[in-house]
């Protein structure tokens, strides 16, 4: 997949620049977080609790990862629905987040929260989690280890690709892909 290199934690100008439909291959830190994690860290920021890693600037990965082979750094790690996540991510957008990864949608409220806090949503493919974990080089449990599959992971990738889903504007591709595809009929 060709796309623009882009280094995580990304910066505000390179966040600027990404328009809906964008390819991306991602080096970096990712931060690999599920639902059950995303519950404890809202309820951490609700109560003024620190965080078990700082969210400002940072990119989330909605990852359901698999039990690693001997000898390979992580199992299968595809996304999974980033719906699930829609009711933490206004608040973690509130507290700096600027870059989730997942598969599917967001709502009207996390397209406008995106909006408002310039962060930007990236889609990457389902049921490709053995082909994506290629692009991880090192992943390490950071929080919440007693959650299992869905503990809190650092990740350090290299080229991992993605596209812009919904960008710091508002553009959805959820939303304009299948316009364009009418009028393209």
């Amino acid at each position: 997949m060709d796309g623009v290199a882009v280094r995580s934690p990304l910066g505000q100008d390179v966040i600027d620049k990404l328009s809906a439909g964008d390819r991306v291959l991602i080096s970096g830190v990712l931060y690999a977080a599920r639902d059950a994690a995303h519950h404890r860290i809202v309820n951490a920021l609700e109560k003024g609790d620190k965080l078990p890693f700082d969210v400002k600037g940072q990119t989330v990965y909605y990852m359901g990862p698999s039990p690693a082979r001997p000898g390979a750094v992580i199992g299968a790690a595809g996304p999974t629905t980033a719906g699930r996540m829609d009711r933490f991510t206004p608040a973690l957008l509130e507290a700096g987040l600027v870059v989730m990864i997942g598969k599917g949608g967001r709502s009207l409220e996390v397209v406008e929260s995106i909006k408002k806090h310039k962060a930007v949503y990236l889609a990457t493919i389902g049921g490709a989690g053995a082909l994506l974990a290629e692009h991880i080089k090192k992943a390490e449990v950071i929080a919440y280890e007693d959650l299992g599959v869905e503990a809190v992971l650092r990740l350090e990738v290299q080229d991992f690709p993605a596209v812009v889903a919904v960008d710091s504007r508002g553009g959805d591709l959820f939303k304009e892909g299948p316009a364009r595809f009418r009028r393209a009929l």
